[in-house]
């Protein structure tokens, strides 16, 4: 595995632990309840996530992403607990190709490894807030990611998946400026 691609399943490693430190504030009472994503509820934004890594499993796997919803399964919180852990495993043992074919784009594994990341732990954010609680992004993560939204979050992106970036100072912490590129404030729902 070459040093870009352990770098990206690095950053994919603590994005996964920080989301699932998010789930572990979910109970079956809050998943009726808002997120920061004003188009989902909780168990909405849980099979959003799931969807999405198995979408990166997928990835790690065969090389290809399809873009199919999944079916939606009754008991979502252990659904998201077993798509991280088999999401991780995938990327842990390599990838099968240096590259994704992602509809008819062909993307670097490292690079969807970190789109990956980004998707993974932006949610888990949004999950913690849904429960109530303002859980920050570990700094060093949040810089990181932060670099890579920047390239990969275009103006076109932001219709239907992200809202208009956010005015913080420029002292914030790393998390607060991450989120505040991706349109999400600390408190309130933005996007």
């Amino acid at each position: 595995m070459d040093a870009a691609l352990r770098a990206g399943v690095s950053v994919l490693e603590r994005a996964i632990a920080y989301a699932l430190g998010s789930l572990a504030l979910v109970t079956p009472l809050r998943l009726a309840g808002p997120t920061p994503c004003d188009r989902w509820d909780l168990h909405e934004l849980l099979l959003h996530l799931a969807d999405s890594m198995a979408a990166l499993q997928e990835a790690a796997e065969s090389g290809v992403v399809a873009i199919d919803p999944a079916d939606e399964p009754s008991a979502v919180i252990p659904l998201v607990r077993d798509r991280a852990v088999r999401l991780l495993g995938a990327w842990a043992n390599g990838p099968a190709a240096g590259s994704v074919l992602v509809e008819e784009a062909e993307l670097s594994a490292p690079l969807v490894a970190g789109a990956g990341a980004l998707e993974v732990t932006v949610h888990g954010w949004d999950v913690a807030r849904a429960c109530g609680d303002d859980r920050p992004i570990p700094a060093e993560l949040a810089d990181e990611l932060f670099d890579l939204a920047v390239l990969m979050v275009r103006p076109g992106d932001r219709v239907g998946r992200f809202a208009r970036p956010v005015t913080v100072p420029g002292d914030a912490p790393p998390d607060a400026k991450l989120l505040a590129f991706l349109g999400r404030k600390s408190l309130g729902r933005t996007t």
